[in-house]
C-alpha cells in the first residue's frame, strides 16, 4: 500500500463531506428551525435595548421642538455602561449620562448610559430618562433645567 492519496478517493471522501455540510440542521429534538416567539412589529418582541433607545429619542425629540436651533449640532448616543475612569467631577459616582461640549472638530455629544439608568429607576423608567435628558441639555446649554423643560421636577 502506497502513502500517496488516492485521487479518486479523496474526491469522493470531499463530496461525501460536502454534502454532509449542506443538509440542513435540525435542534436536538427534530422539531426543526423555530421562528420567533413574537412577530416583530409588536412592542413586547423588541429588547430591553431597543426600549430604552426609543426612550431617549422621545426624551431627545420633545426638547427638539424647543431648542431645534442649539442641538442641531448634538449627537445623542445610548451606551450599555460608563467607562470604568470616571472624570474628576464625578466624586467616584456612576453617571447616569455624560455631555461632551463641542471642541475642534468634533460635535457636541450627550451619552446616556443605559445599565446604571435602569438600575436607579425604580417604577418609572421614562420618567428617569427624561430627568436625566432634561439635565444633561441644560448643562450643556448652559441654562437651568427648568429652563430648558418647564415641566422638569426634579423629584
Amino acid at each position: 500500500m502506497s502513502s500517496s492519496a488516492d485521487p479518486a478517493g479523496s474526491s469522493h471522501h470531499r463530496e461525501g463531506r460536502a454534502r454532509r455540510l449542506r443538509r440542513t440542521r435540525r435542534d436536538r429534538r427534530g422539531r426543526g428551525p423555530r421562528g420567533p416567539v413574537l412577530p416583530p412589529g409588536l412592542p413586547a418582541a423588541r429588547t430591553r435595548a431597543q426600549r430604552f433607545d426609543a426612550l431617549v429619542v422621545a426624551a431627545v425629540r420633545r426638547l427638539e421642538a424647543r431648542w431645534a436651533t442649539e442641538l442641531a449640532d448634538v449627537d445623542v448616543a445610548v451606551e450599555e455602561v460608563p467607562p470604568s475612569d470616571p472624570a474628576a467631577w464625578e466624586g467616584g459616582a456612576v453617571p447616569l449620562a455624560r455631555v461632551f461640549p463641542a471642541d475642534g472638530g468634533h460635535r457636541a455629544r450627550l451619552v446616556v448610559y443605559r445599565r446604571p439608568v435602569e438600575q436607579r429607576a425604580d417604577d418609572d423608567l421614562p420618567e428617569l430618562v427624561r430627568r436625566v435628558v432634561v439635565e444633561q441639555v441644560a448643562e450643556l446649554l448652559a441654562r437651568a433645567p427648568e429652563d430648558v423643560d418647564p415641566d422638569y421636577d426634579p423629584d
